[in-house]
């Protein structure tokens, strides 16, 4: 009796270690080890050589796609621009990588972005290979005249249309900036790269090569 008791005890014991292993297997990251993580991997430069190892393949790419032109194409670069060409990391680390719209809004407005410059190289390197610029953005139409500002500011003002979402708009951001995209080619313009941060920059193709930067603060859909 004494060793069937003895065996029960030990299988009780294995199945709750095993249950008390399940539940910590679960349990997600941290929040505050997560935001460690991520300022640890943005203040050590990689971020940033991260950044300027996919920029450097798109402005490579643009200058081989200019190389072998087609006759009566109209070539254009489509850009981004949160965490793409601007960086609102001053605002992240204020707001601790919280979100409230008002604050978003006046920062905006600010029109205080950083430019991201490793991308910064990707629109000179177009502009020198007289591809035309075309921002398509998640920001809304309100956000237009602190957005035209900012890209005045930091150099970023020759192009050739500036896309906001529209104010109310209740899609996702991917079909929203793909429509976006297929507008342009019926315009005439052959998109030769699409640059951005999220999937939903990139996704719905209408554009001959995609280029994904690295985002470690959000995600959009």
């Amino acid at each position: 009796m004494l060793n069937i008791s003895s065996h029960r005890v030990a299988w009780l014991g294995v199945a709750l270690f095993g249950a008390s292993a399940l539940m910590v297997a679960e349990v997600p990251t941290n929040l505050t080890t997560a935001k460690r993580a991520v300022l640890r991997y943005v203040d050590s430069g990689e971020y940033s050589k991260d950044l300027a190892t996919t920029a450097d393949q798109a402005s490579e790419w643009i200058a081989a796609r200019v190389a072998r032109p087609v006759d009566g194409e109209k070539l254009a670069l489509v850009l981004d621009i949160d965490e793409t060409v601007l960086t609102n990391l001053p605002h992240m680390r204020e707001m601790d990588f919280g979100y409230l719209p008002k604050m978003w809004d006046e920062w905006v407005e600010e029109g205080d972005a950083p430019a991201i410059q490793s991308i910064h190289k990707v629109y000179q390197t177009a502009l020198h290979h007289q591809v035309t610029v075309f921002f398509i953005t998640g920001r809304k139409e309100t956000d237009r005249p602190g957005t035209v500002k900012n890209l005045a500011v930091m150099d970023l003002g020759d192009y050739e249309q500036l896309i906001c979402k529209p104010n109310g708009y209740k899609g996702t951001s991917g079909a929203y900036k793909t429509a976006a995209r297929k507008r342009l080619e019926a315009e005439g313009w052959t998109i030769i790269a699409n640059v951005g941060d999220q999937h939903s920059d990139l996704e719905g193709g209408h554009s001959e090569k995609i280029f994904k930067l690295v985002n470690p603060f959000y995600l959009i859909d």
